[in-house]
Parts: C-alpha cells; sequence; structure tokens
C-alpha cells in the first residue's frame, strides 16, 4: 500500500497520508508524492479542491528523522531535494487547498496548513513547529506565513520554543477554521472540501490568486532553505539529532 494515497472524486482530489505505524512522518519519497498530487491539483482541469488528510492517529509527526540524518552527510543542496519541489508546488497551487487535522501536527505538519485556505482542527490536535529543538530552521515560508496569521510574538514562542498548542488554540489564533470533535473532522473537512468544489471554479481560482503572492513564496523558501541546509550540516544538528535518537536532553552548551 503506497504511503501517499490520491483519490479524485466530484473534483476533490484527497491526499492521504498513509504511514501511520511512523506517525505520518513524511520521508523524501513521500515528499516525490505529494509533489506529484500538488502539481497534479494546479494542471488538472477536473481537480478544483485538494484536500490534506490522514490515517491513523497523528496528521503527521513531521519529516523523518533517519532520514534527516541520512540528507545531512550527503553534498546535495537542499533546494535539491523532493522536499523542496513540493514546497515549490505548495507556493504555486490555485486551486483551493483543505486540510482535516486530528491528532499531532508535527513541523511540516503545521507549516503545511499555512498553505491551506480551509482548516478543520481536533479540538486535542497538538500543533508544532519544533525546528529549533532540532536546531535546523523553519521552512515552507512559514517565517513569513506564521507572524502574518497569529503576530510575531506567539510566532516566535512556536518557533524558539518548540511546544505545542491544542486545537482550541489554534483555531482561536486564526490557523483554523474550525474546531470539532476529532470524530467529526474527517466529515466536516469533506464537507467544506464538497462546498468549495460546487463554487464557480474559475472564480475561486482567481481569488485566491490575488490573496497570495507565489513568486514572495517561492523566495522565502529558497532563503530558508539555505539556511535550513547549513544548519542540517552544523554540529548541533548533528547533537540533536543524536540526542533524539538516544532519547536524551541536546547538550547546546559548547554552541557559539
Amino acid at each position: 500500500m503506497s504511503e501517499i494515497e490520491t483519490r479524485l472524486d466530484n473534483g476533490v482530489l484527497t491526499v492521504t497520508l498513509n504511514r501511520p505505524d511512523k506517525k505520518n512522518a513524511i520521508t523524501q519519497a513521500m515528499y516525490a508524492a505529494l509533489s506529484e498530487a500538488t502539481e497534479r491539483a494546479r494542471t488538472d482541469d477536473a481537480v478544483r479542491v485538494l484536500l490534506f488528510r490522514a490515517e491513523g492517529d497523528s496528521f503527521s509527526a513531521g519529516n523523518d528523522i533517519g532520514d534527516f540524518i541520512a540528507l545531512g552527510a550527503q553534498a546535495a543542496g537542499p533546494l535539491d531535494l523532493s522536499v523542496f519541489r513540493f514546497l515549490k508546488a505548495l507556493a504555486d497551487l490555485d486551486r483551493p487547498a483543505v486540510a482535516a487535522v486530528k491528532g499531532r501536527a508535527v513541523g511540516i505538519g503545521l507549516t503545511l496548513l499555512l498553505h491551506c485556505d480551509m482548516v478543520v482542527v481536533a479540538e486535542d490536535a497538538l500543533l508544532s513547529a519544533p525546528f529549533v529543538n532540532l536546531a535546523l530552521a523553519p521552512e515552507a515560508a512559514s517565517t513569513l506565513l506564521l507572524p502574518q496569521v497569529i503576530g510575531h510574538q506567539r510566532a516566535f514562542e512556536l518557533f524558539a520554543l518548540g511546544q505545542a498548542i491544542d486545537g482550541r488554540t489554534a483555531q482561536a489564533w486564526g490557523l483554523a477554521n474550525r474546531c470539532v470533535p476529532a470524530d467529526k473532522v474527517e466529515a466536516t473537512a469533506a464537507e467544506l472540501a464538497a462546498q468549495i468544489a460546487a463554487r464557480a471554479p474559475n472564480s475561486i481560482r482567481r481569488t485566491k490568486a490575488l490573496m497570495r503572492d507565489a513568486e514572495a513564496l517561492w523566495t522565502i523558501m529558497r532563503k530558508e532553505g539555505e539556511v535550513f541546509g547549513s544548519q542540517m550540516k552544523s554540529p548541533e544538528a548533528m547533537e540533536a539529532f543524536m540526542a533524539f535518537t538516544q532519547k536524551r536532553a541536546p547538550d547546546f552548551s559548547k554552541g557559539g
């Protein structure tokens, strides 16, 4: 069974993260499949709405740490990785996107939501952006978009401390349109996607295009990618990765 599944029904292209045994942690192979699905949403006239959802009890645990450790040893630049193809596809996406979020939404699991036009979260969902905890830097143009949505101070706290907020807080801060019990998330998101798909498609696309600057988003993504790539190969990131795999707190006392 594929770790990224797609289904087109009545104009809604549903993209499912299907790696529940790993909390839907995303590998480079999964990013390649997500890129293809997101690019299809922009180029296939049959697609009116893109709906992101996940199997299991978590939306996504973020990037697969094993992948990260392997990538940190490679010479390739971050912009050559499949993740940045996916981010470029998100920046260029002119179809509306909806997300159905239950459980954990970590790292890209949260920053992806900034590119969705409607987000449904479970009341007990936990959203976090612990990039600094891994000695990395934020991505997906989140350094631009997150402060725009929730304000600088809240965004900095999410980035710097890496602590999670629940679904109710996410809605109160403007990260979600709806906050519902976990067993209502899927149906609520599907209903919103169906409502959008029934609207005039060109009007919807042009409205979204007017609300976003794709080139500006990609410019920020590239800048973030340069910093992310530099940090990924840094001694403090290696310490953070080792601490994660050894289930201990990282020691950054010698950093400078």
